[in-house]
């Protein structure tokens, strides 16, 4: 009798222990999402305060709840003239207008698209010299995108775009 009480008494500790050493990859997560704009999507997680990253020779693996993955495919790289011209844009942040100043003498079929955040196209118009103003002075204070396109019939080729701060 008293062996066998021996055996419960070890078999309980042993399960205890195994109990309060083992761990698995847990989360308080208060809440997450997905956010998404004119540049991309990302997704996020609130309330994971601790992660740990493990490099090795062959990469390294980030423990946590969220874990980037993209896969980038090039199938050629081709420099055209329209990745040789130079577009700013001024004052930013700004409070009435913006300038766009295109420093290149081929700025024909350039438009550019004025977006908010929400990817909504607050205005469309053409670039019609090396400086176009864009009177920003009826839009609230926020973020705003601005995409310069070069347009060839249906087609439409983003050339480049900014984040403007509008104050």
């Amino acid at each position: 009798m008293l062996m066998k009480i021996r055996k419960q008494i070890l078999s309980t500790c042993i399960l205890l222990l195994g109990v309060v050493l083992a761990h698995g990859q847990t989360t308080a997560t208060t809440s997450g999402g997905e956010a998404s704009g004119s540049g991309g999507t990302a997704t996020y997680t609130v309330g994971q305060v601790v992660y740990h990253t493990h490099s090795g020779t062959n990469g390294s693996v980030a423990e946590g709840v969220q874990q980037p993955y993209g896969i980038s495919v090039v199938t050629g790289i081709e420099e055209t003239a329209i990745s040789l011209i130079n577009i700013s844009a001024y004052p930013n942040p700004t409070t009435e207008f913006l300038k766009l100043k295109v420093e290149s003498e081929k700025f024909e079929n350039l438009e550019f698209q004025l977006y908010d955040m929400q990817g909504k196209l607050l205005q469309s118009n053409k670039l019609t010299g090396n400086e176009t103003e864009i009177n920003m002075s009826t839009y609230t204070p926020a973020i705003y995108f601005v995409r310069v396109v070069k347009t060839n019939g249906r087609l439409s080729q983003s050339i480049k775009e900014f984040k403007i701060i509008k104050n």
